[in-house]
């Protein structure tokens, strides 16, 4: 039943409505902060509170405005965007704590527009979760590239604003790429509204052309996922504010270019056209190779946001190999690592923080011995090291498990020998960080004044590295995001029959 109500745009806008009050507070350094933490706490309790109903079947839909008579500016609580709008908002809450921490105990500079941009970038990561729409869809997208910019630009110096332009030049033209492909969407079925097992058909268009609109919207969302090759802009942005790495790879960014190849793969083409053209296979080599090429990297990264970054580009390539494989458990893997894999890399960019934050370091090699100074920082960081690569009783180990088993069920063993590598690379790039940390000793005496990190930071570090474990034994605890994550597989694949389409 689709139920009338404003609640998803109320959702998107108080975030929105908090960053004009953060403008208008700059003087004031704990007004300013308020608003951020206020709208967070806002923001997710109106999200969770429509959890229920779409967990009975029911969505929530409003339409702001009609553009044409047959598309509207909507938003809609399916149970796919409410997998990806639930952990958004959810995560706003301690990233907005952990923030504050941050810019205070780092001294940044530009604060104000800093908290700002924040919320307008979890703005539209909720419009771009519940977009009813591509068209709707496709404007929060680019809402999110452009408020994401000043934060990456965040330090103003050389290399900040190299990775400004370069951040833009790569979203910025997949994004206009992605619009073409909307429009000829429109042209071919004369419709852009997202319906489970999408609405394009192997009849509207020659075989050539649709496999060509399909790659040119699906680079839109490759390129904010970061998939090799067009992962460039990901590492360079790791200039910006720890915060605003945990922005980018947990919360918001590469989340919603995920997200994004989920929602064309499932609502627009469908798996059974992709299956037709075989489209999503080279999709899937494509993301096969991301995992594998970004853990041999990483292995090589001395400075650890650059590690965490690689690892990253690898990690959300599981999401497009579960969404490309199009079998119904494969899906249900790529929607739940969403979940798994923001709160683990959240976990380790804001342990990263805290090191820098506290300790003045950067590189793995200078951190010999700072876990016996910060051992509740390093203990959730080896925990979300571990989820990483997939170790049980961690939620990382429900979403590869899954995603696995979705291999097996279209009988590509390749992609399983691909996962257990993965998880092997994995340790052999974040097991090594911990090691140091716990069982080097430190020589340099460097560590003898410092201990934890500030509560500000340490407090929401603990609490994402327990809920990684929480959620690792019981995956519906809390607003059942295991539950929303199957029911949006099952959508997608009615069409499934035994092995395949």
């Amino acid at each position: 039943m689709t139920i009338t109500d404003i609640r998803p745009f109320l959702a998107v806008g108080v975030s929105l409505l908090a960053a004009f009050l953060i403008m208008f507070s700059g003087k004031k350094p704990n007004v300013r902060e308020f608003w951020s933490v206020a709208a967070a706490f806002i923001k997710a309790g109106l999200i969770f509170s429509m959890v229920p109903a779409v967990l009975a079947g029911n969505v929530y839909e409003y339409t702001l405005f009609q553009v044409t008579d047959t598309l509207g500016f909507t938003l809609r609580t399916d149970a796919a965007g409410m997998v990806f709008a639930c952990v958004s908002s959810f995560l706003y809450i301690p990233v907005s704590f952990y923030a504050i921490g941050y810019m205070r105990g780092h001294h940044e500079k530009e604060q104000t527009g800093f908290y700002a941009a924040f919320a307008v970038c979890l703005s539209a990561a909720i419009g771009i979760a519940l977009s009813a729409n591509l068209l709707t869809f496709f404007i929060f997208y680019e809402l999110l590239t452009i408020a994401t910019w000043p934060l990456v630009f965040h330090e103003r110096n050389e290399e900040a604003r190299f990775s400004g332009r370069k951040y833009l030049i790569y979203t910025l033209v997949s994004g206009q790429l992605m619009l073409a492909g909307i429009v000829a969407v429109y042209v071919m079925a004369g419709t852009l509204e997202f319906q489970a097992g999408g609405f394009l058909t192997i009849d509207m268009a020659p075989k050539w052309v649709l496999q060509m609109l399909f790659f040119l919207m699906v680079l839109g969302g490759a390129v904010k996922a970061g998939v090799m090759p067009l992962h460039g802009w990901l590492p360079s942005a790791m200039v910006a504010p720890t915060p605003v790495s945990a922005l980018l790879h947990a919360v918001a960014v590469v989340k919603a270019g995920a997200f994004c190849v989920l929602r064309l793969i499932g609502f627009v083409f469908g798996p059974q056209l992709l299956s037709q053209i075989g489209a999503a296979t080279v999709l899937a080599w494509f993301a096969a190779f991301t995992i594998i090429a970004s853990s041999l990297i990483a292995m090589k990264q001395d400075n650890l946001k650059r590690r965490l970054a690689f690892s990253t580009v690898g990690q959300l390539s599981y999401v497009v190999l579960g969404a490309a494989l199009l079998a119904p458990l494969s899906i249900l893997g790529a929607y739940y690592h969403i979940v798994a894999h923001a709160l683990m890399k959240i976990t380790l960019f804001m342990c990263a923080a805290a090191i820098i934050v506290t300790a003045h370091k950067d590189n793995i090699s200078d951190m010999h011995g700072i876990g016996r100074k910060m051992p509740i920082t390093m203990a959730c960081f080896t925990i979300a090291s571990l989820g990483i690569a997939g170790m049980p009783f961690i939620i990382g180990f429900i979403s590869k498990w899954n995603l696995a088993l979705g291999a097996l069920q279209v009988s590509q063993p390749f992609y399983i020998a691909i996962l257990i590598c993965s998880a092997l690379l994995s340790l052999s790039y974040l097991m090594p960080v911990a090691y140091l940390a716990f069982f080097k000793p430190n020589t340099k005496g460097e560590f003898q004044t410092y201990g934890e990190a500030n509560k500000f930071m340490l407090i929401p570090i603990c609490v994402t590295a327990a809920l990684s474990v929480i959620l690792g034994i019981m995956p519906n605890f809390g607003p059942h995001l295991y539950d929303l994550a199957s029911m949006a597989a099952q959508s997608i694949t009615q069409g499934w029959i035994g092995g395949g389409w």
